[in-house]
């Protein structure tokens, strides 16, 4: 069965071809190549300043945190999935150089037979807790609140859901209008155990979540956890894999635990980064959907990023692609494949932006670089194939 055909199959796309068909005729702000929307700053009303407002969430590895919790009693898993809903929205943010003062507002639904008040509570307070730890290393986040609804006719477990906000001046945003030829791409690895993180992190993020639950874990599941599937989807797309939840790695992690790491913010590194090197950084990219095709999006104007000295794909996107079979070319557009940041830079400054990342012992290296084109093309060269997405 072709791989686009099973993520159809399970009501998922990797390029959410819907959505950008749905919004092509909205006012695209004040930068329209920008990887956020920038607005004029309505809440100061200052021309000096901009707003942003970027709604983002965990997704479906509330699902996969749901079974694990049942399956081993463990609550710290609740407090990953508020990370992950927190940092899909804080890093797309950083790709137009916001780095604070944030606002965060939550939006948790649930179905309450299921998820009990302990677990709303783990989520909260670790999304509290994490701006605790953000705020260590000069991130500024403020939970203003939120929305918790019981939903259980529309939510088969549970969904994690957050609005981030952000006033910045307009001299500091970072668009994409400076990419150009001869720039360079510098990859931040996803994987890891980073200054700030409390253990290894196997570079999930928070994308392709259905593909990796359905292909990684046994049928089994389906009949024991019923609500963590859409009835309507064919059998043969449901829990095809060979590994339980609690299965060694060869990671410091478990199965259940190496889908489940917290997805890794960059906040820290690209508040350092630009504090030293903003005039010369040309784009940010955060490769979530569309993994490492994503910043075609992003190109100002014909122009061709070749990637061909990628990071080393992590034991995670490995596991996936042996257990599902997936054609590389479809790995490397699913999943982040190892480095979820790129910056797009001069090759001198890559070097100051390498060691920065070092510092928060995050691997980081020169991964390719822009070209001259007579079209918006991302090349992948890798040791599994080359690939080339227009």
């Amino acid at each position: 069965m072709a791989d686009n055909n099973r993520y159809n199959l399970r009501g998922v796309s990797a390029q959410k071809e819907d959505v950008h068909k749905a919004v092509a005729k909205l006012d695209k702000g004040l930068f329209p190549n920008a990887f956020c929307k920038i607005y004029p700053d309505h809440w100061g009303g200052d021309d000096a300043y901009c707003n942003l407002l970027h709604a983002d969430g965990a997704g479906t590895k509330s699902i996969l945190a749901y079974m694990y919790w049942k399956e081993t009693g463990d609550m710290s898993v609740w407090k990953g999935i508020a990370i992950d809903s927190i940092v899909m929205n804080i890093d797309d943010l950083l790709c137009v150089g916001a780095t604070g003062p944030f606002t965060y507002s939550s939006t948790i639904g649930r179905n309450k037979h299921l998820i009990p008040g302990e677990v709303i509570s783990a989520i909260i307070n670790g999304t509290q807790s994490y701006f605790d730890r953000l705020k260590e290393y000069g991130i500024d986040c403020y939970l203003l609140g939120g929305e918790t609804a019981d939903v259980g006719d529309v939510v088969r477990t549970v969904i994690v859901d957050g609005t981030m906000g952000c006033r910045m001046e307009r001299s500091k945003l970072v668009t994409t209008e400076k990419m150009a030829p001869g720039d360079v791409v510098v990859s931040l690895a996803s994987y890891g155990q980073a200054a700030y993180e409390d253990e290894y992190n196997s570079g999930m993020g928070s994308n392709g979540l259905t593909s990796a639950r359905h292909e990684m874990l046994k049928k089994e599941y389906a009949k024991k956890y019923p609500e963590s599937i859409d009835p309507n989807l064919p059998d043969e797309v449901v829990y095809n894999g060979k590994y339980s939840l609690t299965d060694p790695t060869g990671t410091p992690l478990d199965v259940g635990k190496m889908i489940l790491s917290p997805t890794r913010t960059y906040a820290p590194v690209v508040l350092k980064i630009l504090q030293e090197f903003f005039g010369q950084v040309h784009g940010i990219i955060h490769c979530s959907g569309g993994g490492q095709s994503k910043c075609l999006h992003y190109l100002p104007r014909p122009l061709r990023v070749v990637k061909n000295n990628l990071l080393p794909v992590p034991p995670l996107f490995t596991m996936i692609q042996e257990a599902a079979g997936t054609d590389w070319k479809e790995m490397y557009q699913v999943f982040n494949m190892g480095q979820r940041l790129e910056i797009f830079t001069d090759r001198e400054t890559a070097a100051g932006i390498i060691e920065i990342a070092g510092t928060f012992n995050i691997d980081a290296r020169i991964s390719g670089y822009v070209d001259e084109a007579d079209k918006k093309e991302v090349v992948i060269e890798s040791k599994y194939g080359n690939f080339s997405y227009c």
